[in-house]
């Protein structure tokens, strides 16, 4: 391609609306333009790059065994409510009715429409395994559509589904996309962790993100340094440690903490640290209050909540509401006597002789322990991992990273295929729920993680498998025959033999030719100016590296063909 042909609007300034570096330089490059919010039309340049990214995503999908195939985006409600997730799923999930006074949906995801089609398809035990999937348009009506394509309302993604007889098949079913997933990404030439997740609004017991690490990342992982266990936060399993105090319980004793509410300050009038202190905190658990106990210098995980109390939604409760449902001022609540239902995290019921809110205004309880003074309703690991605890697989430290979420697989089990009365006959004659899996991967966020992740003051930084034209040539004097020629038959030669190569042929002053270079994030650039009117050299500079090379132009074909094929992945 022509950069004089090219409709490619780039940017010298950064525009007010881009937050993340990956919006600022997409925008800048002309990769996009903004239609809405949260919603862009991808410009040629820009939707170069994903389509390298489908590229790679069909070809692994399809080594895997899974097949293409596209559904509609619009959705019937019905299906939706047949598996719940009309009410459930939020606001998030667009509505509306067609003339007709039909509800429908656009979907944000396909597990109802695939399992329609299945359950309509497919009848025996024979028919299976089948992993399907499509690369197509969502749209996720997010309340704060921020970050350009990292959190849009708009995006494309590839969503594969798997229809297995038992749970056996469906874990190889899973395992042949984990390795796929692996595949993709590593293709993409990006730098990622698998992290153990929550499964979320698509359910399941048991899945996998993807994430791309950046430091501009919205996600926070752990990851082990010693094994390759990673989890995000909502998933990261604390293991306790040991067994518990030894220590005699002492007498239950009630003390005045006038105006002393906060941690800190119970902590400095009482003399103690937080980790002898256990928290009482009230959380709206669909609506219910619950009463939540932790230690003091730790947090809850309130993925983790929701998940052992089985609801859709909690929320830390206001002032007025904790004192609606307990009759104690926030700050004095404890467990003792406790007037709501209670759960604790593992942590506390092994601590000895602590320190609670005495369910009465000014007052705290000193050596309160679990069994003796109270009773839990359920015990579970509830907190937030940190870097003081070890991992959960091989006791090694931990660290805490930032990353981008560019896949997620889940096992399904028969959650869907059950609701929707999907069932094939097993090989005995009985009827059987399809054992399902999900497959995500965001494609468009993909091109922004990568750009989050490889990028410097000057622009983007193209991993080669993924950049829309492996190397820009620049003639840096259009006007001179001899240049001009040498640029043209080179542009010529790298495009026959298969290349994407763009050429800079545009009447513009070298330094803007350069500027413009790096703020595109070709991984090459060939620069054929007044060295090569004198002496026939032209110079191939890495923009990763930085480094650059002279050498004849005969030479550089080869040279260039060798770097290009050092940094794919096949």
């Amino acid at each position: 391609m022509r950069y004089s042909q090219i409709f490619l609007p780039t940017l010298k300034e950064t525009p007010a609306e881009a937050e993340v570096i990956s919006h600022r330089l997409m925008l800048r490059a002309g990769f996009m333009r903004k239609l809405t919010s949260g919603v862009y039309s991808y410009l040629p340049y820009g939707l170069a790059a994903i389509r390298r990214v489908e590229q790679i995503v069909r070809e692994e999908m399809n080594r895997a065994g899974a097949q293409e195939l596209l559904m509609p985006m619009v959705q019937p409600a019905d299906l939706w409510k047949e598996t719940g997730r009309y009410e459930k799923y939020g606001p998030e999930l667009l509505r509306f009715k067609d003339r007709h006074d039909r509800e429908s949906c656009l979907g944000p995801t396909h597990e109802e429409v695939i399992t329609d089609i299945i359950r309509r398809e497919l009848h025996s035990y024979r028919d299976l395994p089948v992993n399907l999937y499509q690369i197509q348009t969502k749209f996720r009506d997010e309340i704060r559509p921020r970050f350009g394509l990292m959190r849009g309302r708009e995006f494309i993604m590839k969503d594969a589904y798997s229809f297995d007889v038992s749970d056996e098949q469906a874990e190889t079913s899973y395992m042949k996309m984990y390795e796929a997933y692996k595949r993709i990404f590593s293709r993409c030439g990006l730098t990622f962790r698998a992290v153990q997740a929550d499964s979320g609004a698509i359910g399941g017991n048991f899945s996998h993100e993807f994430m791309v690490l950046a430091k501009t990342g919205e996600d926070t992982i752990v990851v082990c340094t010693a094994c390759e266990y990673a989890a995000n936060m909502e998933k990261a399993e604390v293991k306790t440690a040991g067994p518990g105090s030894t220590e005699e319980m002492a007498a239950l004793k009630k003390t005045e903490t006038p105006g002393k509410r906060k941690v800190d300050a119970v902590c400095e009038f009482l003399g103690i640290e937080a980790a002898r202190l256990v928290k009482t905190m009230v959380y709206m658990a669909d609506g219910n209050p619950v009463a939540v106990l932790v230690r003091g210098d730790r947090e809850v995980e309130e993925v983790k909540l929701k998940n052992l109390l089985k609801v859709a939604d909690v929320d830390l409760a206001d002032d007025k509401q904790a004192f609606d449902a307990t009759g104690v001022p926030t700050g004095y609540l404890g467990p003792v006597g406790s007037a709501i239902r209670l759960v604790a995290d593992q942590e506390v019921m092994l601590m000895r002789n602590f320190v609670t809110g005495a369910n009465e205004k000014n007052h705290h309880l000193l050596n309160v322990n679990p069994g003796r003074d109270f009773q839990a309703e359920a015990v579970a690991d509830l907190r937030k991992i940190t870097t003081d605890d070890a991992c959960p697989v091989c006791g090694g430290r931990l660290e805490l990273t930032e990353g981008i979420e560019v896949g997620h697989i889940f096992k399904l089990g028969t959650s869907y295929s059950e609701k929707m009365q999907a069932v094939f006959q097993d090989k005995d004659g009985l009827e059987k729920p399809f054992v399902m899996g999900c497959y995500g991967i965001g494609v468009s966020r993909v091109v922004a993680a990568a750009i989050e992740q490889n990028h410097d003051e000057n622009g983007i930084i193209f991993p080669v498998p993924l950049a829309p034209y492996k190397a820009v040539i620049l003639n840096l004097d259009p006007k001179d025959e001899k240049i001009t020629e040498a640029a043209e038959s080179l542009y010529a030669e790298l495009s026959l033999a298969g290349m994407d190569v763009l050429l800079d042929d545009r009447d513009e002053r070298p330094g803007a030719k350069f500027k413009d270079a790096d703020l595109l994030g070709m991984p090459f650039r060939i620069t054929v100016g007044k060295k090569f009117a004198s002496g026939g050299i032209v110079e191939l500079r890495n923009r990763k590296t930085g480094e650059s090379t002279e050498m004849l132009l005969d030479q550089l074909k080869v040279e260039l063909l060798a770097k290009i094929a050092d940094a794919t992945v096949n």
